[in-house]
């Protein structure tokens, strides 16, 4: 890399346009190993191997972000969560919202959302949305980023509320052959 490389500057919507485009990709990404799993495997056998699969891509996100918290000299309080994905061109937009009472966050015009669902996808496309539970479990098990909205769920837009864990819930994910997708819903 040249100096010149060091100075160069990207519009913010181009650049915006390349991280849509990054999210397009790993939307087909999830859709095509997800898909090729459940056809091989059938669906309900097929849809708990990539809900593991998705659990274990969570778990990698949330312990990242506790190590990068930790390096801080933090502790892995829900507040000291360092948020994981790109600020611009995944959503259209994101902002706080009262979700069920409570403090929460709305995002309008998800990238992967809205392609699964633009392809009739949205069931297989909404496993890969389980992520966020399980970052945030393994980040802190006290706590889990739930969906309240989705658009895979057919909503307009996606709501998202932190909400405490119960012991049965933190069991149940960390336990290797129960089922904790509930923990989304």
């Amino acid at each position: 890399m040249d100096e010149q490389d060091n100075n160069l500057q990207v519009d913010l919507n181009d650049a915006k346009k390349q991280v849509e485009k990054a999210c397009k990709r790993m939307a087909l990404l999830h859709l095509s190993y997800a898909k090729t799993i459940i056809n091989e495997l059938g669906k309900e056998k097929g849809e708990k191997l990539v809900l593991k699969a998705i659990k274990d891509y969570g778990m990698r996100i949330g312990r990242g972000v506790k190590e990068e918290v930790k390096k801080q000299g933090l502790t892995n309080e829900i507040g000291n969560y360092k948020e994981d994905l790109p600020e611009y061109g995944m959503h259209e937009k994101v902002e706080h919202a009262q979700v069920d009472g409570q403090e929460g966050l709305r995002s309008y015009g998800c990238v992967m959302g809205k392609l699964w669902h633009d392809m009739g996808e949205d069931e297989i496309g909404r496993l890969y949305c389980y992520v966020d539970p399980a970052k945030y479990m393994a980040y802190n098990p006290d706590f889990a980023l739930v969906h309240k909205k989705s658009i895979p769920d057919g909503d307009d837009y996606c709501e998202f509320i932190i909400r405490n864990t119960t012991k049965k819930e933190q069991k149940d994910f960390f336990d290797e052959d129960k089922d904790w997708s509930y923990i989304d819903k």
